[in-house]
């Protein structure tokens, strides 16, 4: 830190605020300090570094994690706000890497990930003069983020990154990026400090309407097939225990999107599978069945809905979630109830009617079993020699008991993944929900693993995404990070290869892709690694992977050509959801 720093008391109407003469780099990290922020993700370069020579002086209450690529840096955030609850930060400088940010900004923004970036940006004078590594940042990134901001003057730093963290962790949380001149950076000025609690015309949270949850509970009351869909907004709100409560008072059965998983434990007797194009075949027939359909903190995607046109058109809905934007998107609410799940679940709980629903819950069980006849003992029990990547996941959940922290990369690896793995803890499923990020699941690990030392984080990955961002093994060696990275090597782009196979003929269009030796690799990089391609060697390296102290791959080959059922065929409906 600065060893000339002037300190005066400046009087305000309602408070007596310290001040001191700072720089525009320092006071960014002290309000980095006053955020509660303690890990940053991020890259050096031109325009970001008077910021970083100040970081140099804060290495030990702030810890900087220097990523490989800039786009890793968000995904990192990611897992680390994912798992932590807390804002993810990132740093990143302009021109190719402030860009290098928007396939993760993307991501954050579609999943909901509360992200704040501060880019560099070139001189104020040279703006608009096409200068070295100049890009027009803002206009860029405001498609894909809460809140994009350009600073010019050092004096504005303070209100402007008291909102961005303020913006994007409350309401429906998502990234925000702040782009910083150098000179603003350098400049120095009185800095004081205020947290943001409130702006105008910002409305985070919408104002509960009590005669929408009284109308929502009367519909409840008056159903004999009422089915409950959540989603993210479930963890994202912390009401994992309003919502248990909410269901159990009410005997209701419930399905998750992916991103909702875990935020209900994967064993409660409600919980009847996730939804979605390869979801649980029970909760998605009978999405199709029921006359009430309650939905929480979810924004019915295409993934859930299927045809939109055939979607629970015998059903009553009512949609719980803090965007009014998402209310009646894609599917009419007869019973919008917006606000945080938080505040209307308890709501709505004390108004709906202790029920059984004896013979509508005994129906989920028996298409559960036929999909377990079907394609589930095949998956975790196969009969052929050659190992299926569930097979894997259902050894993996006997040796962690449920308590790890799965981060998924995106393909049928992903699926299986959220099928198959148990969850008992809420923020135990990180993966990329809407924008299907490939390379999404080897950085977010690590930030996962930053936010939640305590827990064990296991990457389960394809070959295709991790090759993506797989220079991020350099990232675990150089800062000692504990993550396991499970690779089930098919050999292909399996989830495209799926489709290819089914629907266009078996035309494997450069969907088979060459590896390097993964163990040898994850040797460079002073990683403990093995390969299992046989099903007796498979529980012993499992055990090994997870007991071991420190990173660790294990590369497991699976079956080239198989398949994740059930699926439900893009342009399909829900119902026509097929088990093989």
């Amino acid at each position: 830190m600065s060893e000339t720093i002037q300190e005066t008391d400046t009087k305000t109407t309602q408070n007596t605020t310290t001040t001191r003469r700072v720089s525009g780099s320092e006071a960014i990290l002290e309000i980095f300090l006053k955020e509660g922020v303690e890990t940053l993700f991020g890259y050096p370069g031109g325009a970001i570094m008077p910021l970083y020579d100040v970081l140099y002086h804060y290495n030990d209450p702030l810890k900087h994690i220097l990523v490989r690529h800039e786009q890793c840096s968000v995904h990192a955030a990611q897992g680390y706000a994912r798992v932590s609850g807390k804002t993810g930060v990132v740093l990143a400088t302009s021109g190719p890497g402030a860009t290098n940010l928007v396939t993760g900004l993307a991501d954050a923004m579609i999943d909901s990930t509360p992200v704040v970036c501060i880019t560099g940006q070139v001189f104020a004078p040279l703006l608009g003069t096409d200068a070295f590594q100049e890009t027009d940042i803002i206009n860029i990134t405001s498609p894909v983020t809460k809140w994009s901001y350009q600073i010019t003057d050092a004096e504005e730093i303070p209100a402007v990154l008291s909102k961005a963290f303020y913006i994007a962790a409350s309401g429906r949380p998502g990234p925000v990026l702040i782009d910083i001149t150098k000179n603003a950076q350098v400049q120095e000025f009185d800095f004081a400090y205020e947290k943001c609690e409130h702006i105008r015309s910002y409305r985070p949270k919408p104002v509960v309407r009590k005669e929408y949850v009284e109308q929502a509970a009367e519909l409840i009351n008056a159903a004999k097939k009422p089915m409950v869909i959540f989603g993210q907004g479930v963890i994202l709100g912390n009401a994992e225990k309003e919502f248990k409560a909410f269901i159990e008072k009410g005997n209701l059965p419930a399905g998750s999107t992916v991103l909702g998983l875990s935020a209900l434990d994967s064993d409660h007797p409600l919980f009847v599978g996730m939804l979605g194009m390869h979801g649980n075949y029970a909760p998605n027939v009978m999405t199709n069945e029921c006359d009430v359909l309650i939905a929480v903190g979810m924004r019915f995607d295409d993934r859930v809905t299927g045809r939109l046109d055939k979607y629970a058109k015998q059903a009553k809905v009512v949609h719980l979630d803090i965007d009014p934007a998402e209310i009646d998107k894609n599917v009419k609410a007869d019973v919008p109830v917006w606000g945080d799940c938080k505040e209307t679940l308890p709501m709505l709980t004390k108004l709906i009617e202790e029920k059984k629903h004896t013979e509508w819950v005994a129906q989920f069980k028996e298409l559960a079993k036929k999909e377990d006849e079907v394609c589930i003992k095949k998956e975790l029990y196969p009969e052929t020699d050659v190992l299926s990547m569930g097979e894997v996941v259902r050894i993996l959940n006997e040796i962690t008991g449920g308590d790890a922290v799965i981060v998924s990369d995106v393909g049928q690896h992903q699926m299986v993944a959220c099928r198959y793995a148990k969850f008992t803890k809420s923020k135990s499923n990180v993966t990329s929900g809407g924008l299907g990020t490939m390379g999404f699941g080897l950085p977010a690990a690590i930030g996962a693993k930053l936010g939640a030392p305590e827990r064990e984080v296991i990457a389960v990955v394809g070959d295709g995404g991790i090759q993506m961002t797989i220079q991020e093994l350099g990232t675990i060696m150089q800062n000692n990070i504990g993550v396991k990275i499970l690779i089930l090597n098919n050999h292909y782009l399996g989830m495209v290869r799926q489709w290819q196979e089914l629907f266009m003929q078996r035309r494997y269009s450069f969907t088979d892709i060459e590896s390097p030796d993964f163990v040898k690799l994850a040797s460079a990089y002073d990683i403990t690694s093995a390969r299992v391609e046989q099903r007796d060697q498979l529980k012993a390296a499992l055990e090994a992977m997870v007991k071991h102290e420190g990173s660790y791959l294990l590369e497991v080959k699976v079956g080239r050509e198989n398949n994740v059922f059930p699926m439900v065929p893009q342009g399909c409906s829900v119902s026509e959801i097929r088990l093989s």
